[in-house]
C-alpha cells in the first residue's frame, strides 16, 4: 500500500516536468472588417472577432485590427511595430487591408496600388525576419449591385496587387474578396443586406433611423467571413495551421 502511494506520489510529480505543449498562435492586422466591437453597443462586428469558433481550443488569437486603417496608416500610428514586439517564432500573422488603402479623399490612408502592394511586401519581410509566418488576404468583398440588381466588385487594382505581393515573396494568398463576393451574388440584393450593416429603422437600439452601410458587417457576415477564411487555409493546406482548424 506504501508502495502505491510512493509510485502515486511520483507520478503526479512527473507530470510537472511535461512541458505544456506550445499553442498556436495567430495575430491579424487589419481595418474595421476585421476589429473587435463592443457586442453590447452595436450590431457591428469585425470578421476576426468570430475567427476564434473556427479553430481547436489550442489557438490563441490576436486580433489588433484597427478601423480606418491602411498598410499606410497602421504602420506610420505604430500599430504594425505593435504587433512585431509581441510576434514569437513560429506564430502566425494575417494581414488584411485595402478598404482604406483606395481613400484618395484622405491622404494619410492613401496608397497607390503599386505602394500598396510595397508596403504588402515590407510587412511579409518583417513577420519572416521574427521567425513568424504570413498570410496575405485580399481585402473583403463589399456588397455592391447596380440598379439592374448586378454585382461589381469596388476594390479595383488593390486584391491584384495583395496577390502580386504574395507571389513575389512566396506567401500563402486567399482571395477573400471573389470568394465572399460569390456568396454575396448567390444571396442577391436584398438577402445580402442581412450580412452588412444595412437595415431599416427600428432593428437596432443604437440605430433607431437604421443604417445603409455595405462595407462593415453585422454578426451573420462576420461568422460568413470568418469561414469561408478557415475553409481557404484548410483547402490551401497551410500547414500546420490547417490542423487546428475545425
Amino acid at each position: 500500500m506504501k508502495t502505491f502511494r510512493y509510485l502515486l506520489v511520483l507520478i503526479c510529480c512527473c507530470s510537472f516536468l511535461v512541458p505544456e505543449q506550445p499553442r498556436l498562435r495567430i495575430f491579424m492586422a487589419g481595418d474595421s472588417t476585421m476589429q473587435l466591437y463592443d457586442t453590447l453597443n452595436t450590431p457591428q462586428r469585425g470578421w476576426g472577432q468570430v475567427f476564434g469558433a473556427c479553430f481547436k481550443q489550442n489557438v490563441e488569437i490576436h486580433d489588433l485590427a484597427r478601423g480606418g486603417r491602411s498598410t499606410r496608416s497602421f504602420k506610420a500610428e505604430g500599430h504594425w511595430q505593435g504587433l512585431l514586439n509581441q510576434l514569437r517564432k513560429d506564430d502566425w500573422v494575417i494581414i488584411e487591408f485595402g478598404h482604406n488603402d483606395h481613400d484618395k479623399r484622405k491622404p494619410e490612408r492613401y496608397t497607390t496600388p503599386e505602394e500598396y502592394k510595397n508596403n504588402l511586401i515590407a510587412m511579409i519581410g518583417d513577420v519572416r525576419a521574427k521567425g513568424a509566418n504570413p498570410i496575405i488576404l485580399t481585402p473583403i468583398a463589399m456588397r455592391n449591385f447596380d440598379k439592374n440588381g448586378i454585382y461589381h466588385d469596388g476594390h479595383g487594382l488593390y486584391p491584384a496587387e495583395a496577390k502580386k505581393a504574395a507571389q513575389i515573396c512566396n506567401v500563402p494568398v486567399l482571395d477573400i474578396d471573389s470568394l465572399f463576393a460569390k456568396e454575396i451574388i448567390q444571396l442577391g440584393p436584398e438577402k445580402s443586406k442581412a450580412l452588412f450593416m444595412n437595415f431599416g429603422p427600428g432593428l437596432y437600439k443604437a440605430y433607431p433611423e437604421g443604417k445603409t452601410d455595405n462595407t462593415h458587417l453585422r454578426l451573420s457576415g462576420a461568422k460568413m467571413v470568418a469561414g469561408i477564411v478557415a475553409s481557404a487555409i484548410k483547402s490551401q493546406k497551410i500547414s500546420p495551421i490547417d490542423t487546428y482548424i475545425l
